[in-house]
């Protein structure tokens, strides 16, 4: 008796599959989420990579002991959206960020503000434009480069 009643529920179920937009708004458990961000951090430059997987990382552990809810649905969501606006393959090599909303920013509490401008501090420093001079190589009127 129980057994149909569990295989006509099991075909409720896959006869509709989500749509595109549903299955990307559908929130991850932490360890995959976790996971797939990694892997996608694997395609960016390698400055933004170390970056962004230390920070991944401290985020997942301050995270770890969290009981509310809501707070977990919020955090994972948040999460999961970012990794969908990853770009994937050769694309993601020369990918470079994006604008924050100024929206968001509103949103913001102070906290997070903080926690943002020692995030903008620390990446000053990594996209600053090095010269050839700074970087070891210097132009010789051949076109050929030296050390």
């Amino acid at each position: 008796m129980f057994r149909a009643t569990t295989v006509r529920l099991a075909e409720s179920v896959t006869k509709h599959p989500l749509n595109l937009r549903e299955a990307s708004a559908a929130l991850l458990p932490p360890l995959p989420l976790y996971r797939r961000i990694l892997r996608a951090h694997r395609h960016l430059p390698y400055e933004m990579r170390s970056l962004g997987d230390t920070y991944v990382k401290a985020e997942f552990r301050r995270h770890k002991e969290v009981t509310n809810k809501v707070h977990i649905i919020g955090f994972l969501s948040q999460w999961k959206m970012y990794l969908d606006q990853l770009p994937a393959g050769p694309e993601a090599k020369s990918f470079r960020g994006k604008p924050l909303d100024p929206t968001m920013l509103e949103k913001m509490s102070a906290e997070q503000l903080g926690q943002l401008y020692e995030v903008m501090h620390v990446t000053k420093d990594v996209w600053r434009p090095v010269s050839p001079e700074q970087d070891g190589k210097v132009d010789t009127p051949g076109g050929n480069e030296r050390s």
